[in-house]
């Protein structure tokens, strides 16, 4: 592949993130427990104290820990988990969100603990729940969690799909973007992508910044060595 080639595949990949503003893995615009339609909410967490991101990239403004929730009726499913410390506020929020209902999938999408730290945590308290992600995910719960959550676990692959009711979900394997394990999710009624770590910014949602800068800025540092898996 060419120079030329890559530049554009690198301009094409910072600027579809523009497209994916409400869905991305580490930060959004918007306020915890907020409704973004057709059943989605955000019940994710900031951390406005945090100044560098990973032990390496600063972050002046902090950072984000970006979780969903999925209501279709009676079904619920939640899309990744935050980060350990702040445990205690996501599970919070969760409830909150739930008014009574009981979270039938937590959909794991990438394994780094920013992501999944909380896997064991949400297992406790929700014990029904199924755990559904990919195969070297669960490789990896093992090494986390002592589990692979064998009695209560779903394994997609490229192409599996899930139907929470109206909401059906299909599932694409994104290895190395930014970790071998990572799937995203496509939602059909919404037209949402869930795209784990790859269309993601620096930054906690109690912040307006320029979304240009810190998208790039984010890529480069993240996933930028492996920017052709993300633009396949």
């Amino acid at each position: 592949m060419s120079p030329i080639q890559l530049y554009f595949l690198e301009f094409l990949f910072i600027y579809t993130s523009k497209l994916l503003i409400s869905l991305i893995s580490l930060s959004i615009s918007k306020p915890i427990n907020e409704d973004l339609g057709n059943g989605i909410y955000y019940i994710g967490v900031n951390d406005d104290n945090l100044r560098q991101f990973e032990g390496q990239y600063p972050v002046e403004h902090g950072i984000a820990y970006n979780s969903y929730m999925v209501i279709d009726g009676q079904e619920v499913a939640i899309f990744d988990t935050v980060d350990k410390k702040f445990k205690d506020e996501w599970l919070n929020n969760i409830n909150k969100r739930l008014n009574g209902l009981y979270p039938k999938y937590l959909i794991v999408q990438h394994m780094e603990p920013d992501h999944a730290a909380n896997i064991d945590e949400f297992i406790k308290k929700y014990p029904k729940t199924t755990v559904v992600s990919s195969k070297k995910a669960f490789n990896m719960m093992k090494n986390f969690f002592k589990t692979e959550y064998e009695s209560n676990r779903l394994v997609v692959k490229e192409g599996s799909t899930l139907n929470l009711g109206q909401h059906l979900f299909t599932f694409v394997e994104a290895p190395m973007v930014h970790w071998p394990e990572v799937i995203v999710t496509y939602d059909s009624l919404s037209k949402t992508l869930f795209s784990a770590d790859g269309f993601g910014k620096f930054g906690s949602n109690n912040h307006d910044e320029d979304w240009d800068d810190e998208s790039r800025r984010y890529f480069i540092g993240i996933v930028g060595a492996f920017k052709i898996f993300g633009c396949r």
